[in-house]
């Protein structure tokens, strides 16, 4: 089964999306967002994708400045429940295919699950 977790104002979210239909794949679209992952969901997420909870945050963004993300003190829990809260925080797009996923930046990276 795949998934997408995918904002489609983010033109990397966009090509990611459509490289995948343009290979036959019809991604379940899970707008983030609106309805963001839980904390069980980005533990799987972040198992499939093989890293911390902390090379999935977005910092660049304001929550990060404001939840002083930054701490290297911070457990992957706790990174993990500000991702939950400020899902802006999550790095997009992430495709997942059954028991593996990657991070489409650069959008080809979507490839290596087909």
């Amino acid at each position: 089964m795949w998934m997408i977790y995918h904002n489609p104002r983010c033109s990397k979210s966009r090509q990611t999306l459509q490289l995948l239909q343009d290979n036959g794949v019809e991604p379940e679209v899970i707008l983030y967002l609106q309805t963001p992952p839980t904390a069980d969901d980005l533990k799987h997420i972040l198992q499939k994708l093989g890293m911390p909870a902390r090379d999935l945050l977005r910092t660049g963004e304001e929550p990060y400045k404001q939840l002083n993300l930054k701490d290297k003190n911070l457990s992957d829990a706790q990174l993990i429940e500000a991702m939950v809260e400020n899902p802006i925080l999550i790095q997009r797009p992430i495709v997942v295919k059954d028991d593996r996923a990657t991070i489409g930046r650069p959008p080809e990276n979507a490839l290596e699950l087909l």
